[in-house]
Order: C-alpha cells, then sequence, then structure tokens
C-alpha cells in the first residue's frame, strides 16, 4: 500500500471531523420529554422566572437598600468636593516638550489638532498640557490649556511663543494671617483706676 493510499483512506468526507467537537445549545421548552419542557429551567413562579428578570443591574437587592448604602462612608477621594480626585475628577493629557521637538520642524504652529494628527495624544476634547521634560531649540508657536513653568520658559527662551487656550491662569493671592501688636502706650482709664484705688486705700488707713 503506498503513501498516496493511506492518506486518501484518512481524509475522505466521511472520516471529516471538527477540531472540537459541537456543543448543542440548551432548546428549552421543547416538551417534556426534551429534558427542559413545562417551566424551561426556570423553576415555578417568582420574579426568577420572568423575562428580564437577569437584566437587574450590579448591587441590586430585590427593593431594599442596598449595602453599598447602608455601610458607613470614610471622607476621602469618594466626596463630589474632592476635586481633582473625586468621581468628577479632572484631568489634562500630557505632551513633553522632547516629543515635540522630535515631530515638529521650526516654525509650525502646535495645536491639539496637531498633536492629534500626530497621534501624540488621543482626544481633542481633553485638555492638553504641555511639560517641560527635554529641551527644545526650535521657535514654535504652541498652544495648548495648561503649561508648566518650566515648559513656558524653554519655550519662550527658545525663540517660540506660548497661547493659552482658556486664558492665563490668575495667580492666587495668598492670605497672610495678621496677629494683633500690644500697644505699648499707658491707657488714660487704667490710670484713674489706679489712682482711685490708691485714695480709697489712704482713706481706709486713715
Amino acid at each position: 500500500m503506498s503513501a498516496e493510499e493511506t492518506v486518501s483512506d484518512e481524509l475522505s468526507l466521511h472520516t471529516l471531523k471538527p477540531a472540537q467537537p459541537r456543543k448543542e445549545r440548551k432548546r428549552i421548552g421543547r416538551g417534556l420529554g426534551s429534558g427542559k419542557g413545562r417551566y424551561s429551567g426556570r423553576g415555578i413562579k417568582g420574579q426568577k422566572s420572568r423575562s428580564g428578570s437577569h437584566k437587574m443591574p450590579a448591587g441590586f437587592e430585590g427593593g431594599q437598600m442596598p449595602i453599598d448604602m447602608r455601610l458607613p462612608k470614610l471622607r476621602g477621594n469618594t466626596s463630589a468636593d474632592a476635586m481633582p480626585i473625586g468621581p468628577f475628577r479632572t484631568f489634562s493629557q500630557p505632551v513633553n516638550l522632547s516629543t515635540i521637538e522630535e515631530r515638529f520642524t521650526a516654525g509650525e504652529a502646535v495645536t491639539p489638532e496637531s498633536l492629534k494628527a500626530k497621534r501624540l495624544i488621543r482626544k481633542v476634547s481633553v485638555d492638553v498640557k504641555i511639560l517641560g521634560v527635554g529641551e527644545l531649540t526650535k521657535a514654535l508657536s504652541i498652544s495648548a490649556h495648561g503649561f508648566s513653568k518650566t515648559a513656558k520658559e524653554k519655550i519662550e527662551a527658545a525663540g517660540g511663543t506660548v497661547v493659552w487656550l482658556r486664558g492665563e491662569p490668575v495667580p492666587k493671592k495668598v492670605k497672610v494671617a495678621r496677629k494683633p501688636v500690644a500697644s505699648t502706650e499707658p491707657d488714660d482709664d487704667d490710670d484713674v483706676v489706679a489712682v482711685a484705688e490708691t485714695d480709697a486705700a489712704v482713706e481706709d488707713e486713715g
């Protein structure tokens, strides 16, 4: 028997099988003889026997107060006032000067749209902040929502310009608590009281 005849006997239409055995889907509601008839594996009555019962949100406890609302809460990042760390936190997409130095040529305008076109950021809808990592030797006009202090200094030192898309931030005024200064001048009322007490003491001795 040749090798060709052996292969032809092993590979034929009646010997072909799938790589993995097929698993037939569960066919419910096809009569009592099928094993999944009558109640179709849902049991008798109740919430879980109804349609849509398996689409309940995570943490749903049948209408009673969920455990995440029953437990006491701690102060911290979960507070809505804990900006920008809490659930309503804001963030920006960082871009380093070293990356801008590699991807842009001298005189080219750097904007969120151009950064998106060069795949340096993912979304134009999210704020962009320029960081001062690396050196910049080209004069570029860079427009962004935020700049670090180092990045601004390096851009201007290279002859470029900085454009704040939301306006340049105003530095906050630091409030200094003033301590009350004690006066060294004698009070006239204190002198009058002291003289009256001295006169009263002299009369008592006399």
